[in-house]
């Protein structure tokens, strides 16, 4: 008897370790989350669990994850659910795990070795879209098997949560921050953390500590990609993210029009003063398709694209190319406004065939393909 109850007790601990924490995504045995396991005679299972914090939102969620997995194992007739609090110390040592050692406000994605290609939106003036472009891109890569996340780095201008339908707050683990996640992305944004829909009113140093704060103290664990979603210009935001993660790599966001055009070049060219690769430049807005005879009306023009990938070739001295030209489609407003983006919601219209497209050439960059598909120079391997 005592035999087949170790055997039902391995079983039943088996089927826990393939239950993952939602927000931190390891499985809830390897986090010390696992208080105790009883089994009763008539094959009833008592299950303890550790929340990190008391206010945990997703207890619902752990509480039914453990029900379900632990209900398939052979033997076991039932599964009862029971919720602790970690204690201070253990939160300290799940805190300390999850760094790996490393020391507080570390941010490592600038560390030499990273394996995560960091790529900052920017763009020269608000209204071209660039949220748009970031969390479709986001979503376009996560739903091709990378780990990514973003960070709303529009610090007055946030959108991002509301375009990809992130509901939930973060979680506080002692100094860590657990990010909320939504469509496979990992996001943060001061949105988060601000009541309703009041506006943010800081200076630059502020700007600087909030976006360190989203790099160093959320636990991101290891993405394949991360996308900072810039406010337009070069202004307090621009420069802190080349100081605090001198790795990233610029993305340029234009309309075709001539007035966008020159404004996004004189952002890209931040990078001769940074001393960041431009990995390109992306179109958004490239006419619109007449939902009567299909000819392309050019709405904000054409070639503004070009002009400006050209003008930061001549500027920095290196080959940027254009990475694609995304036409207007209602449905991509719609997305952002659903919080399903336009690549998810509808894959095969052609604004969507077209940020995936871009998202398959930033894809294989951060998969290690080295950049030739783009005609760029790695800088980094990583």
């Amino acid at each position: 008897m005592a035999s087949q109850t170790d055997s039902l007790q391995d079983a039943i601990r088996a089927a826990l370790a393939t239950v993952q924490d939602p927000e931190i995504h390891r499985p809830i045995t390897d986090l010390g989350m696992v208080k105790s396991v009883d089994i009763a005679e008539d094959g009833r299972v008592a299950v303890a669990v550790y929340l990190t914090v008391s206010g945990c939102p997703m207890r619902d969620t752990i509480t039914t994850r453990v029900q379900e997995a632990v209900g398939r194992v052979d033997g076991v007739t039932g599964v009862d659910v029971e919720l602790d609090v970690m204690s201070d110390e253990q939160r300290r040592a799940l805190a300390e795990q999850l760094r790996g050692g490393q020391a507080e406000r570390e941010i490592p994605f600038a560390k030499p070795g990273s394996l995560t290609r960091v790529y900052a939106v920017a763009s020269g003036k608000g209204g071209v879209g660039k949220s748009s472009v970031t969390v479709n891109l986001a979503a376009a890569l996560a739903a091709d098997g990378l780990k990514v996340g973003v960070v709303d780095a529009d610090i007055y201008g946030h959108s991002v949560p509301r375009m990809l339908g992130v509901e939930g707050r973060p979680t506080q683990v002692e100094n860590m921050i657990m990010p909320p996640s939504s469509h496979g992305v990992k996001v943060i944004s001061i949105g988060m953390f601000t009541p309703g829909n009041a506006p943010v009113v800081w200076r630059g140093p502020m700007l600087h500590r909030a976006l360190q704060q989203f790099l160093a103290d959320v636990y991101w664990g290891d993405l394949d990609v991360l996308l900072l979603d810039l406010p337009p210009g070069t202004g307090d935001i621009a420069i802190s993210v080349a100081q605090l993660v001198p790795n990233a790599e610029i993305l340029v966001v234009t309309t075709p029009q001539q007035a966008a055009a020159e404004v996004a070049e004189r952002a890209g060219s931040i990078a001769t003063q940074t001393h960041q690769q431009i990995v390109g430049v992306i179109e958004n807005m490239a006419g619109l398709p007449c939902p009567h005879c299909g000819e392309m009306v050019d709405v904000f023009g054409t070639g503004g694209g070009q002009r400006v990938a050209d003008g930061l070739t001549r500027t920095t001295g290196t080959s940027v190319p254009v990475l694609g030209s995304v036409p207007i489609d209602v449905r991509l407003r719609e997305g952002g406004d659903d919080g399903t983006p336009v690549v998810l919601a509808e894959p095969d219209s052609p604004a969507a065939q077209s940020l995936r497209a871009i998202a398959g050439k930033l894809g294989g960059r951060a998969r290690g393909l080295s950049g030739l598909s783009l005609g760029l120079t790695p800088r980094n391997k990583f």
